[in-house]
């Protein structure tokens, strides 16, 4: 007899309880100020108004903001309900071991996402270090960045949130700063930043132009919407709430009020940076636009910015998902490491190019799985989750192998289908991979594969907070019979 763990029980993974959910929706919010603040965000900004007006771009970053906040909402309360992570109720979907390769993929590119704006803070924080003592070396600057944030992310959510709570007040007063700076660069040039427009279209040009830039912002933020319960389930929710709403509170506020304004006043200064010195980085265009005093609190504003962005949306998911995949030999720290080494390795300098369109590409492939979620969690089973066979390797969640076809057929399909229509990439995605996996799951897979909480539909034994109940997972070990060895025998 010999003991062994059960790998579906890595500690960092297991349901987090009402108890321990410290995260409010003024604590949230503040976490949205410091997350909207990232290259992509610029980057969408200095594309759309090469062929649009920037009220347009404003207009299509606010549908593409609310749009993609009403996935995460809804997605979210899966950690909300049952104090689930991304990796784990993922299980249902796609089975025991068919979740990791999906949350492989969104820690991968949540990884590089830690890359790329940590290059862009480096280079801001390189600038500071420039300016001050004549120091010139951005990726000595890259590394003790990626350092400091691995750091305070493996410190747990408690520090990122204090860490926001610090940083959100300056980082609201110098973006107006640097919007006020570089509109005054721009004008000095004759540029009435309302009416400029590079190279203006109009018809179907300009609603294609419309579309992707919608399709960006949904694009960029659809890693966290696929994501949101591994953060979620620190949201702080009143037990026995059947008010979808009310139990959704800190949710609502953070992801469709706070995210929409703070994102689309970031692709407002990444406009206004290109019309201004003709570069959508503001780094760049902080350089040409300001100096001394005034430039360096502009430049450790994206320093802040950048630092709690990456630990809230992308160091934490990283790490989570790759924790799971490691099991309990794999502890919540070790993920930020991977997640770090991963990000350093895809080397980000060099991604800045490509942003736009690898963001259509992304949006697609994830929100793929966004419908695939919504699906299974609101549609299929009624946000009723047997969570304790999520933890069990031989439970109903092991399916054919480990493997839920219906998912991992759904996401390649909704994948495929939004990146053959990538101006429309991430509603395609959402709509395909919901319907084929709903008919999959609901005709063939879970026909074979009966689910309990479908079978017996009971509140009491398959809701979280809404019934007041927070999910208790054992740990003990498993006991294994393992065949003895000749020399034991003899």
């Amino acid at each position: 007899m010999k003991k062994a763990s059960n790998y579906l029980k890595s500690p960092d993974l297991l349901p987090i309880t009402h108890g321990e959910r410290k995260i409010g929706p003024f604590g949230f919010a503040v976490i949205w100020v410091g997350m909207a603040i990232v290259l992509a965000a610029f980057a969408i900004g200095g594309g759309g108004i090469i062929n649009l007006p920037l009220d347009m771009v404003i207009l299509a970053t606010i549908i593409g903001s609310v749009a993609i906040g009403i996935f995460m909402v809804v997605i979210g309360d899966i950690g909300v309900e049952h104090g689930l992570s991304f990796p784990v109720y993922m299980r249902a979907p796609f089975g025991t071991i068919g979740t990791h390769i999906p949350s492989v993929v969104r820690g991968v590119t949540a990884s590089c996402w830690f890359g790329i704006n940590t290059y862009f803070g480096s280079t801001a924080m390189n600038a500071i270090l420039n300016l001050l003592f004549g120091f010139d070396n951005w990726f000595v600057c890259f590394l003790i960045f990626a350092a400091l944030q691995l750091f305070n992310t493996s410190l747990g959510i408690k520090s990122i949130e204090r860490f926001a709570d610090l940083a959100a007040p300056i980082i609201i007063l110098i973006s107006c700063w640097m919007y006020v700076t570089l509109s005054d660069k721009a004008a000095t040039q004759g540029k009435d930043i309302w009416s400029w427009v590079e190279t203006p279209v109009a018809g179907g040009s300009a609603f294609t132009a419309f579309m992707v830039v919608i399709m960006a912002n949904m694009g960029f933020w659809a890693t966290l919407a696929a994501d949101m319960p591994s953060l979620s389930r620190f949201f702080k929710a009143p037990k026995h709430e059947r008010n979808w709403f009310k139990r959704n509170k800190t949710q609502l506020i953070g992801s469709l009020i706070v995210m929409p304004i703070f994102n689309t006043f970031m692709v407002v200064i990444g406009a206004v940076s290109y019309i201004a010195v003709s570069n959508a980085d503001p780094v760049v265009a902080l350089q040409e636009a300001a100096g001394g005093f005034i430039l360096g609190i502009l430049l450790l504003m994206i320093v802040l910015a950048q630092w709690s962005t990456n630990t809230s949306a992308n160091v934490i998911p990283a790490a989570t998902i790759f924790s799971n995949v490691g099991g309990p030999k794999v502890p919540f720290w070790v993920g930020v490491i991977v997640a770090g080494i991963i990000g350093i390795l895809a080397q980000p300098w060099s991604l800045f190019g490509v942003l736009n369109s690898a963001l259509l590409i992304i949006g697609g492939i994830l929100s793929s799985i966004v419908g695939i979620l919504f699906v299974d969690y609101y549609v299929i089973r009624k946000r009723r989750v047997n969570v304790e066979e999520l933890y069990e390797t031989e439970g109903q969640y092991k399916y054919l192998g480990g493997f839920n076809l219906a998912g991992m057929i759904a996401w390649i399909i909704g994948g495929v289908a939004a990146n053959l229509l990538p101006t429309y990439s991430s509603i395609v995605g959402f709509a395909v991979g919901a319907v084929v996996y709903y008919f999959l799951a609901k005709n063939w897979w879970f026909a074979k594969y009966k689910q309990a909480e479908i079978e017996n539909p009971s509140d009491e034994k398959y809701l979280g907070i809404t019934v007041g109940r927070d999910w208790k997972i054992p740990v003990e070990e498993e006991v294994v019979v393992v065949p003895e060895t000749v020399s034991e025998r003899i």
